[in-house]
């Protein structure tokens, strides 16, 4: 009989604190309830968005 392997979880989250305008926050907690999907996640979204799409030319 094979035995039941569990791997170890792959931890990629990390926490960060950074600072926001306000608004800012206010806009995405409306998103978020919009969208049935956590702040967290729209802005790791939204950043990755914008690391993928970033213009470097005006380096």
């Amino acid at each position: 009989m094979n035995k039941f392997v569990i791997p170890p979880k792959e931890d990629k989250m990390v926490t960060m604190t950074i600072r926001i305008d306000r608004e800012l926050q206010h806009k995405y907690d409306e998103l978020a309830k919009e969208t049935k999907r956590s702040r967290n996640e729209l802005i790791g979204m939204a950043l990755q968005y914008a690391l993928d799409n970033i213009d470097r030319s005006g380096q």
